[in-house]
């Protein structure tokens, strides 16, 4: 469906995108994540046709971006993180105006309103000025408008940015509803937005591509999936010795220790290795105070990534 290839993209001596690559397959919902100043906006501008790239290309479709951008834009809804709305009119004739743009007339153009107004949730506000709106219908609107011609391929740059926690969630369950039918790419830095949504990431860090894959994957490929805290009474050096030997057991760092004797640690694993550490640690005498658990998080994962 989306096919990137060998992208670069500078601004003077600023190379934002270096050699980029990745395919995105039809009905995907893909996180495309990074810190700020990555390359992500950047990609999403040159995917829609709104920059053209230094160099590389991209293909939606069978459309190549750089030379038929108009096919391009037809097979795509972009809502960018400052979406442009008119605020002195309706939210029927924002949504009337978007779909004229597109070359909507007559019944298809009232059909296309009439079914974008019920996915969207706007059916109470069709008549009000958009000046009025709350953030959150504003951004169902901004929605809307990037929805209007039923494109297959929907890009979303921060939807949710701005918004308050019950906006955030009423945004996300819409995204999830369109994702049925639409390939969808998501910008944001929410990374429960990511676990609830996506089923791949994408992650760009100083303009190269340093991950791609399955949430799973990721979990596993790039960072331990499991960490857990041990709080251990005994000889320090022993006991470093003692966890090493675990099976299963990744990588160990040593925490401040929390009293004279007391020593904490954090011991990675690719799986839950509870069991085998009690094992060890009890066996071989030592004093096992308290162990907890935890599986990382996609926040752990970009913390790692982007570090």
């Amino acid at each position: 469906m989306i096919e990137v290839t060998n992208l670069v993209k500078k601004y003077g001596n600023n190379t934002a995108l270096k050699e980029v690559n990745f395919t995105i397959n039809k009905g995907e919902i893909v996180g495309l994540l990074g810190p700020n100043g990555a390359g992500k906006t950047t990609a999403m501008r040159i995917i829609t046709g709104f920059l053209k790239p230094t160099s590389g290309q991209v293909k939606v479709g069978e459309y190549n971006v750089e030379y038929d951008p108009t096919s391009v834009q037809s097979l795509i809804g972009y809502l960018p993180e400052s979406a442009s709305l008119y605020y002195e009119l309706s939210v029927y004739e924002q949504l009337e105006f978007a779909a004229e743009i597109h070359g909507l007339t007559g019944e298809a153009k009232k059909h296309a309103i009439q079914k974008t107004i019920k996915a969207c949730g706007l059916k109470e506000k069709v008549f009000q000025e958009i000046s009025e709106l709350s953030k959150g219908y504003k951004q169902r609107v901004a929605l809307a408008c990037a929805l209007i011609h039923d494109p297959e391929v929907l890009i979303l740059d921060e939807p949710t940015t701005g918004l308050d926690p019950n906006q955030i969630i009423e945004i996300r369950e819409l995204i999830a509803s369109l994702s049925k039918e639409k390939t969808i790419i998501l910008s944001t830095h929410i990374m429960q937005e990511v676990e609830a949504i996506c089923n791949r990431v994408i992650l760009i860090k100083d303009g190269h591509l340093v991950a791609d894959g399955s949430l799973s994957d990721i979990k596993r490929g790039e960072a331990s999936a499991y960490q857990t805290l041990v709080t251990i009474k005994g000889n320090v050096d022993d006991i470093i010795s003692t966890i090493k030997n675990i099976p299963g057991a990744g990588k160990v760092k040593k925490e401040s220790s929390p009293q004279h004797g007391v020593h904490l640690f954090i011991i990675e694993s690719d799986s839950d290795i509870r069991s085998e550490i009690n094992k060890a640690i009890i066996g071989h005498g030592f004093d096992l105070l308290e162990i907890t658990f935890k599986e990382n998080s996609m926040e752990d994962i970009f913390h790692e990534l982007t570090k």
